[in-house]
């Protein structure tokens, strides 16, 4: 009841040839199919990790490695005499005001 497995190498590189011309007619469709299932998986990810919430400790970390910047009184005492002495820097402040965006 028992088969002997015929474990020819010689005859092996023929099988092979004949079995890769069978599939070679199908090699299109696999192609497309691999390259579908790989998009459906991206966006799919995409989709998963895109709703992802940070947690509220996270974001508590997070807020205090944030240093705020510090400015020395004598710079913006030294910004204002020179706001006040020149009606050009007056006016570039208040262009400034008025479009923050314009360069």
């Amino acid at each position: 009841m028992k088969k002997k497995l015929n474990l020819d190498v010689k005859g092996l590189p023929q099988k092979l040839l004949g079995r890769l011309q069978k599939f070679s007619r199908y090699f299109g469709v696999i192609f497309a199919v691999l390259v579908l299932l790989t998009y459906a998986f991206l966006v799919w990810r995409i989709n998963t990790l895109s709703q992802q919430k940070p947690s509220d400790d996270d974001v508590a970390e997070k807020l205090q490695s944030i240093k705020l910047p510090k400015i020395d009184q004598s710079v913006i005492d030294k910004i204002q005499q020179l706001q006040d002495n020149s009606v050009e820097v007056q006016t570039l402040f208040q262009q400034a005001r008025d479009n923050p965006f314009q360069e």
